[in-house]
């Protein structure tokens, strides 16, 4: 076991005393290595996602994460995911026609799955005939998985953020409170009227809003819901303004931004030929006070993220390897 840079352990680690573990398991015959963000209650994620000077960087897996041969929100492709790197996992709840929750990005079937038409006219039992397709559109042996697997399978794994689709935000809630799962699943809500909803039904779960400018900042202080409550999602497009990212910084909650609609294009092409630039674009996000970043491409950008980590603070050598 190696211990870490004392000053790491606040956020992304070891938290002995609080409980709170980030780790790394070393890989038996059967399971590959699984990097682990595993609060125990609600109140070690609002610790795990409260701003620090010391925090390293994180990613959140838009989609799970697809790849070739793994699907959008398919629970292999989480689990492939969390084996390259820490990583929350960002997926999209629908509704099936029997009132089921499952996990699929599109409002059609065409694109991801063997089936054709609405999603919404199908039964749990129809969808469950399928298979998704990868991100080549290659069709796998995978089956279109439900909330509730996806529930079930991340505790003491990773953190989910739940997009809304067309699942009411009452419904999201019900969800998580029924599983328990406040420490380890978390909502996107777009609407200042929604987060205070969300937070009169269910005080301990966290979410994600967008606060992309200075006056969102200073209408969200006039709501009632506290900041440790929320992740503040800055922009698709990163904003430049460092001043916005150190505001946020200052009431203790961390900043998101998205690199699916810019970064992340230019990944496939320029990967090979140059990767030292790749990594100072991503590592750029994070010295203006990106804390999270959201993108498509969590195994190839998570590693690139700590790496240059690793090279600014040399007394970090490994991760906690339980």
């Amino acid at each position: 076991m190696t211990c870490l840079h004392p000053f790491r352990l606040l956020l992304f680690f070891l938290l002995p005393f609080a409980g709170l573990t980030v780790s790394a398991d070393e890989p038996s015959v059967a399971t590959a290595r699984q990097y682990r963000i595993a609060p125990q209650t609600p109140q070690q994620l609002r610790a795990l996602l409260h701003f620090s000077d010391h925090a390293l960087p994180i990613v959140s897996a838009h989609r799970g994460g697809a790849g070739p041969g793994y699907p959008e929100n398919c629970i292999a492709t989480f689990e492939h995911t969390v084996s390259t790197t820490f990583s929350m996992l960002e997926i999209d709840p629908r509704m099936t026609k029997d009132g089921e929750i499952v996990l699929h990005h599109d409002a059609t079937l065409d694109r991801t799955t063997t089936g054709t038409g609405k999603l919404s006219d199908k039964t749990l039992r129809e969808l469950k005939q399928l298979r998704l397709k990868d991100s080549e559109g290659n069709v796998t042996e995978y089956q279109i998985p439900t909330l509730d697997e996806a529930l079930q399978w991340a505790k003491g794994k990773t953190v989910l953020v739940l997009d809304q689709k067309d699942v009411s935000l009452e419904q999201r809630v019900a969800k998580i409170t029924q599983h328990h799962a406040e420490a380890y699943a978390m909502l996107i809500v777009s609407r200042f009227a929604d987060v205070q909803t969300c937070y009169s039904l269910n005080k301990d779960i966290m979410m994600e809003v967008m606060i992309p400018n200075h006056e969102k900042i200073a209408a969200f202080e006039t709501i009632g819901v506290p900041w440790e409550n929320v992740i503040a999602f800055v922009g698709h497009v990163p904003p430049q303004d460092r001043s916005l990212y150190d505001a946020v910084h200052s009431k203790g909650a961390l900043t998101m931004v998205g690199t699916s609609r810019n970064l992340d294009q230019q990944f496939a092409e320029r990967a090979q030929a140059d990767s030292n630039s790749l990594q100072f674009d991503y590592q750029t996000l994070l010295q203006r006070g990106a804390d999270i970043i959201e993108t498509d491409l969590p195994r190839q950008v998570g590693p690139l993220l700590f790496e240059s980590n690793l090279q600014s603070d040399p007394g970090l050598t490994s991760l906690q390897i339980d």
